[in-house]
């Protein structure tokens, strides 16, 4: 199928009933801006690479429960995208946005109420910002429908400010920790026990932290501040309605799929930053010249690429790198891959999901113990968030640091990588490092 661009028109056929798609240019307008007037449901998502897209409302929308959810997305959301016609730049294209949980098991309730195993919209209308420009995008069941919506919203959203909110972080009350720190202690020792008996070689054990509000948060304002703070992750926010927002400013990709092209990445063994360059770079040395964070990192990498192997013709693993954040740094290793024929992004996050680094290896002992000895429910935490088109082509990151919104409250998540020689002070130490991104635009 080829995909429209300059304006012209391009047109699927078969599926369900065809949907229409209308793309005008917008001008002074950000996709927050969408995203702050909107009722639910509403998403917002931006990637590293420039792209950002807010929409609102569902015209089409899927979802799904239990271990073959990632195949009942994917058959379903070819009937829902089937047929459809685009009228506009490629870059405005409708996209299937959403997520999965982490486990299949998942029940959406509790603090994860509204968010399903798995749930998947395409927007009615989408705002589309690039490098290129700014375009609003509309999708009908008929042409004249999409036609009526794109004109409602462009004048609706044109007398709009593209200015940030108030720009004031909500301010922090109590908190409080799912398993705090002697729990926290209690399960890396009693997963070093596994590991020690071959059970497996690494778990990730994750923890909770929640926190009260003194202000209503301002969640598009929270999530550009996390934009600027933190440049090269990806940001998103995904509000199904009926409960919480889950936002958060990821650093990890987990499947980036264009054409018969994959790019992935190995993110695992991290450590703070110092208060100098001179710091900084000690920091680093001593990460990489630790044989517990290089043989955390190797896991991972090894682990990605067997997967990839039986849907790819050729995988390349690069040379080990660092990503440097604001207030922390990884090990990485990018790893790219060609399909060995089409294959829809959601085969390859369902062959990559859980990756080491947010599971474990041994893969279902690693599972396992999560089960047993975390207190609480994950949700949609360190699973897969992201989307995906008409193609098959799409782009997912993994839903760390990250925290479902409330006006009074917000929920963080965080997990550290236990290996045989991890200690569980330094553990603890780095978990409540990987709450700051959030936490510091809270304070």
């Amino acid at each position: 199928m080829d995909r429209a661009s300059g304006g012209k028109r391009q047109t699927r056929e078969g599926g369900d009933d065809p949907l229409w798609s209308l793309s005008r240019e917008l001008t002074g307008v950000a996709p927050k801006t969408v995203f702050g007037v909107a009722e639910p449901p509403r998403v917002l998502w931006a990637s590293p690479d420039g792209l950002e897209v807010a929409g609102c409302g569902a015209i089409r929308g899927v979802t799904a429960s239990g271990s073959d959810r990632f195949e009942t997305v994917q058959a379903a959301a070819a009937g829902r995208l089937a047929g459809l016609s685009h009228d506009g730049p490629d870059a405005s294209r409708p996209r299937a946005f959403g997520g999965l949980s982490f486990h299949p098991t998942h029940e959406p309730c509790g603090t994860w109420e509204g968010f399903e195993t798995a749930a998947f919209v395409v927007p009615e209308v989408q705002v589309t910002r690039t490098d290129g420009g700014t375009w609003l995008t509309a999708v009908g069941e008929s042409e004249d429908e999409a036609a009526e919506t794109l004109a409602r919203v462009h004048d609706d959203l044109s007398g709009r400010s593209a200015a940030a909110g108030n720009g004031r972080p909500p301010g922090t009350d109590a908190t409080r920790e799912a398993t705090g720190r002697e729990g926290w202690i209690e399960g890396v020792a009693n997963a070093r026990e596994r590991i020690a008996r071959g059970d497996l070689e690494k778990v990730v054990l994750a923890e909770a932290l929640t926190v009260d509000l003194e202000d209503p948060l301002d969640l598009e304002d929270t999530v550009a501040r996390l934009g600027e703070r933190y440049p090269n992750c990806y940001r998103f926010a995904v509000d199904p309605g009926g409960g919480g927002t889950f936002f958060g400013a990821p650093p990890e990709r987990l499947a980036a799929v264009c054409g018969r092209q994959v790019r992935t990445e190995a993110l695992a063994g991290s450590i703070g930053r110092g208060e100098t360059p001179e710091d900084d770079e000690s920091l680093l040395e001593r990460m990489t010249g630790s044989e517990k964070y290089r043989h955390e990192h190797r896991l991972v990498a090894e682990v990605i690429r067997e997967c990839l192997e039986p849907l790819v013709s050729t995988v390349s693993v690069g040379e080990r790198t660092v990503r440097r954040l604001a207030n922390i740094q990884h090990l990485l290793t990018p790893i790219e891959a060609t399909l060995e024929r089409d294959h829809h992004v959601l085969e390859v996050v369902d062959a990559l999901h859980p990756t080491p680094a947010v599971g474990g290896v041994r893969l279902e002992d690693a599972m396992e113990t999560i089960g047993e000895i975390e207190c609480f429910e994950r949700g949609w935490y360190a699973a897969p968030i992201g989307w995906f088109d008409a193609d098959g082509d799409g782009e997912f990151a993994v839903g760390l640091r990250s925290g479902v919104a409330t006006d009074e409250s917000v929920t963080l998540f965080a997990g550290n990588g236990i290996v045989a020689d991890s200690d569980p002070e330094t553990e603890w130490e780095e978990v409540n490092l990987k709450f700051r991104p959030i936490l510091d635009q809270l304070r």
